[in-house]
């Protein structure tokens, strides 16, 4: 009779899927970077209201929002390689990219960082609209600039209301960095695919898989939790 489960092929299947672990988290992180910069942008141009940009801004949230992260992360793989196709060809631009060489990675960093600045962009919005307005009005009584008032007094407390859903976000971030391996990126779910094919034994290797984000998003959230605990020291240490 055969057995339900191989326990020997799930505990060997361990260190052969962790030893894509750097890949996803290079992605998982790479685009957390990334969107930060686009959602910081896109709510200040929301919250300035800037004539064009804002319509702009608005569009692309909207678009972002009302797709599946899986479409957008096709339209940018197969997308990019067009437009750059295109300019060299009716315009000579960009003759010294080279689309074949362009790693699988790229194209998957660039997806999950549109995808999520278009998310960030609302939450930094209306955690940077939470700061009392005496803030903003004390930083201008003292001769701040906007940008200094900004970084130095703003900034710090927005991020402090904004590191709960900031952490969910980047939580959610790694594990759909499972559908990278449909462009041909090999991280942990592709390392999974791959080797569950070789044995298979896909129940075990999922199984393998499964702890093993779960593991991650524990450590993660621990993490998150150490840091929102010294934002808020912060935070009080500013307001005091």
């Amino acid at each position: 009779m055969e057995n339900l489960l191989d326990i020997n092929f799930l505990l060997e299947s361990f260190p052969i899927i962790i030893a894509r672990l750097p890949v996803t988290i290079g992605i998982a992180v790479g685009s957390l970077i990334l969107s930060l910069l686009i959602g910081v942008a896109a709510a200040l141009i929301k919250i300035y209201k800037v004539p064009v940009l804002k319509t702009i801004s608005s569009f692309y949230v909207s678009f972002i929002r009302g797709t599946p992260l899986l479409v957008q992360l096709y339209l940018v793989f197969y997308g990019i390689p067009k437009v750059i196709y295109y300019f060299q060809i009716e315009y000579g631009w960009l003759q010294f990219v080279d689309v074949n060489v362009i790693p699988p990675e790229l194209y998957a960093l660039l997806a999950f960082s549109i995808n999520l600045g278009a998310y960030l962009s609302e939450t930094i919005r209306s955690a940077i609209e939470s700061v009392d307005k005496g803030q903003f009005e004390a930083a201008k009584s003292i001769g701040m600039r906007p940008s200094q008032m900004m970084l130095k007094i703003i900034f710090p407390q927005a991020l402090a209301v904004a590191i709960p859903n900031l952490g969910n976000m980047f939580i959610s971030t790694i594990k759909d960095t499972s559908l990278v391996f449909i462009i041909g990126v090999i991280d942990i779910m592709g390392q999974a695919k791959i080797l569950g094919s070789r044995g298979l034994a896909f129940f075990e290797v999922y199984i393998a898989t499964a702890i093993i984000y779960w593991i991650l998003c524990i450590l993660v959230e621990r993490l998150l939790v150490r840091i929102e605990k010294r934002a808020r020291r912060y935070e009080r240490g500013i307001t005091a």
